[in-house]
C-alpha cells in the first residue's frame, strides 16, 4: 500500500511539474532532475524524487521549480531526450546523471550545469560537478589513520572486475606509501584460498602444530600452560603487514571479512579500514571482523535524514538519495548568494560547504569531502 502511494506521488510530482510555462524573467529557480523512473532502477528514481521534495519542503522556498525527467537506465537516447526536455522548461541547471558513464554525452549541452551524484571523479569537468562520496576523500581519510596509528606495511584489496583499472590508476594518482596491491577473485570458492596465500595461512597453521607437538613431549609446568593457551588459537605467528584497506561493499565485503577472520588475521594488531560503507548494520549479524574501520558521512545527520524521510513516507530511502537532497540545497545556496547561476565558476566557493553529508569544499576544481571516521565496537557505529 505505501509503495502505491509513493508511485502516486511521484507521478503527481511529475505531472505538476511538466506543464510549467518557461519564464526566464520570472524569478524562479528552475532545476532539473535526471533519475531512472522506469526499469531496473525505478525505486532508486522514486526515492530520489522524494528526496528533493523534502529537500524543498525544508529550503522553505516557492521560488524553486524542481523538473523531473526519467533518464532511464544506461539508455541513451531516453537521457537526451530528458535533458532537452528540462531544458525547454527553462533550467539551466541539472541533478544529475547518477552513472559516470553518461558524461560523454553531456559536452553536447555546453550551456547547462549538470551536478552529478557520482562518486567516480571529484574534479569538475567541463560543465559537470559531482558531489558524490569520492574515492580520494575516501583514501584521504583512511591515509590520516593510518599515520595517527603508526602503521607502515598496508594491502590494499580489491577485486578483479570492471572498476579494476579505476581503481589501480587512482591509486597510482594518490600516490600512497608502504603498500602493496592484493586483487582477489570475486567468487567465494576461489577467494578463501587466496586470503590464505595472503596470510600465510598454512604455514602459520603448521607452526602452530608443530609448537604444540614440541609442548606436549616437554610436559611441564609452564609448557602446560603455554600449550593450554595454543589451544584457542588457529595458527601461530604474525601476519606480513599491519594494516589493510579493502575496497568492496555489500556482499563481496563480507566475504571478504568472513576470508581474514577464517585466516586468524587479528583485528586488533591489524588494523582493518573499509571504503564504500554506508552504516550496514548487517555487519553486527555475522561472523565478521569486529574492529572495522571506515570513513563515511556523518552519522548524526544521516540518521536524522533518514528518520525524517521515513516519517514523510514511510519507507526508508536509498543510502544515495541524501545526496539529492544536498545537491539541492547547494544549488540554492550558490543562487541565492549570486542573485542567480550564470556559469559553472559560480560555484567555486572559498568557504566550506555544510550538508547532510557533512562538509565539502571546492579547491582547484576539485570536490574535497571531510569525511568522519567511524569503527564498529560492541554491535555499534562509533566516531573514531
Amino acid at each position: 500500500m505505501i509503495k502505491n502511494i509513493i508511485t502516486f506521488l511521484s507521478y503527481i510530482f511529475l505531472l505538476i511539474n511538466s506543464n510549467l510555462v518557461a519564464d526566464e524573467n520570472d524569478g524562479k529557480l528552475r532545476v532539473g532532475l535526471l533519475a531512472p523512473f522506469s526499469g531496473a532502477y525505478k525505486n532508486l528514481g522514486e526515492s530520489l524524487l522524494l528526496s528533493t521534495q523534502l529537500a524543498l519542503d525544508e529550503i522553505g522556498s516557492k521560488k524553486i521549480i524542481i523538473i523531473p525527467r526519467d533518464s532511464g537506465s544506461n539508455d541513451r537516447k531516453r537521457l537526451n531526450k530528458a535533458i532537452k526536455e528540462i531544458i525547454n522548461k527553462g533550467a539551466k541547471i541539472i541533478i544529475g546523471p547518477m552513472t559516470f558513464s553518461s558524461f560523454t554525452e553531456l559536452d553536447k549541452y555546453n550551456d547547462t550545469i549538470f551536478i552529478s551524484l557520482s562518486n567516480k571523479e571529484p574534479r569538475i569537468i567541463n560543465n559537470v560537478i559531482n558531489i558524490g562520496i569520492s574515492f580520494e576523500s575516501q583514501i584521504e581519510a583512511i591515509k590520516q589513520l593510518l599515520a595517527k596509528e603508526k602503521k607502515k606495511k598496508t594491502i590494499i584489496l580489491y577485486p578483479k572486475d570492471e572498476n579494476e583499472k579505476f581503481i589501480d590508476e587512482k591509486i597510482k594518482s594518490l600516490k600512497l606509501k608502504n603498500y602493496k596491491v592484493f586483487k582477489y577473485d570475486s567468487d567465494p570458492r576461489i577467494l578463501t584460498g587466496e586470503i590464505e596465500k595472503l596470510t600465510n595461512y598454512s604455514q602459520r597453521k603448521r607452526n602452530l602444530e608443530k609448537r604444540k607437538i614440541f609442548l606436549e613431549k616437554i610436559n611441564d609446568t609452564k609448557s602446560k600452560k603455554e600449550l593450554k593457551i595454543l589451544e584457542s588459537l588457529y595458527t601461530l605467528g604474525s601476519v606480513d603487514f599491519d594494516s589493510i584497506i579493502i575496497i568492496d561493499f555489500g556482499h563481496s565485503l563480507k566475504s571478504i571479512l568472513s576470508s581474514l577472520v577464517y585466516t586468524d588475521v587479528d583485528d586488533k594488531t591489524v588494523l582493518i579500514a573499509t571504503a564504500n560503507q554506508w552504516f550496514d548494520e548487517n555487519i553486527f549479524r555475522e561472523n565478521l571482523v569486529k574492529n572495522l574501520f571506515f570513513p563515511s558521512v556523518d552519522i548524526k545527520k544521516f540518521k536524522k535524514y533518514n528518520k525524517k524521510y521515513f516519517k514523510a513516507f514511510g519507507v526508508k530511502p536509498d543510502e544515495i538519495t541524501i545526496l539529492a537532497y544536498d545537491a539541492l540545497g547547494l544549488i540554492y545556496f550558490v543562487w541565492s548568494k549570486n542573485n542567480g547561476i550564470n556559469s559553472i565558476e559560480d560555484f567555486y566557493i572559498k568557504e566550506k560547504i555544510k550538508g547532510k553529508i557533512g562538509t565539502f569544499e571546492f579547491r582547484k576544481k576539485r570536490v574535497f569531502q571531510q569525511l568522519k571516521m567511524y569503527k564498529t565496537e560492541n554491535n555499534k557505529f562509533k566516531e573514531y
